[in-house]
């Protein structure tokens, strides 16, 4: 029983930080540029702001995409969370199941603003249908590195003002580095089975 509760308090524990930093950015700073915090110069600010679909601000363009990405949060929430069981079970490199229970615990905190801030927060589009899946994900650590017009015939993010950079939040960085780490060590985590030597030839009939 311990193992299952040192792996999946390690997601509520980054469930939980990603939330308290959400609720503190959320009453503690103004909304936008005039909120904004340096931290160290001008290249790493406080930068509260929402954003309403995936990574990179892309959306789901039509009417229910917003339930739709909550929903596949939700799936994905489950599918990993059962993973997490099952290469509990199956001893697993601890490394690697701690790397996945890194990212059940982004997937939670993000899924938890998707699904409860549109009614909690009111962060919701107004003439959304249904709130309670329209919440829109809090996000305040942002690297300005670049800052500008990215020409219209750039694919995605063509014909809007944007940073090079984009603003995430502590689930955000977690599920990164559950990934990067199962990454750059997957040859540890997944070793190739040595070859079997090849099997003697049959000795001869005659």
């Amino acid at each position: 029983m311990n193992k299952y509760v040192k792996y999946f308090g390690i997601a509520l524990l980054v469930i939980a930080i990603d939330q308290i930093v959400k609720m503190l950015v959320h009453f503690q700073m103004d909304f936008g540029t005039p909120g904004q915090i340096p931290v160290f110069g001008d290249w790493f600010k406080l930068h509260y702001t929402t954003n309403p679909g995936m990574a990179f601000g892309m959306e789901l363009g039509s009417e229910y995409g917003k339930m739709i990405l909550t929903s596949f949060r939700l799936v994905a929430m489950v599918a990993i969370g059962y993973y997490l069981y099952y290469i509990i079970e199956k001893k697993n490199h601890p490394v690697y199941i701690v790397c996945i229970a890194m990212i059940l615990g982004g997937a939670i905190g993000n899924l938890v603003d998707s699904v409860f801030y549109g009614v909690w927060l009111n962060n919701a589009p107004y003439n959304a249908p249904t709130p309670w899946f329209h919440g829109q994900v809090v996000d305040m650590f942002y690297f300005d590195i670049w800052e500008g017009y990215i020409p219209e015939w750039i694919p995605l993010w063509g014909g809007s003002y944007t940073a090079l950079w984009p603003i995430f939040n502590i689930a955000d960085a977690s599920i990164f580095i559950g990934v990067a780490i199962i990454l750059i060590y997957q040859n540890r985590f997944f070793p190739d089975k040595k070859e079997e030597s090849p099997s003697e030839e049959p000795e001869s009939l005659s």
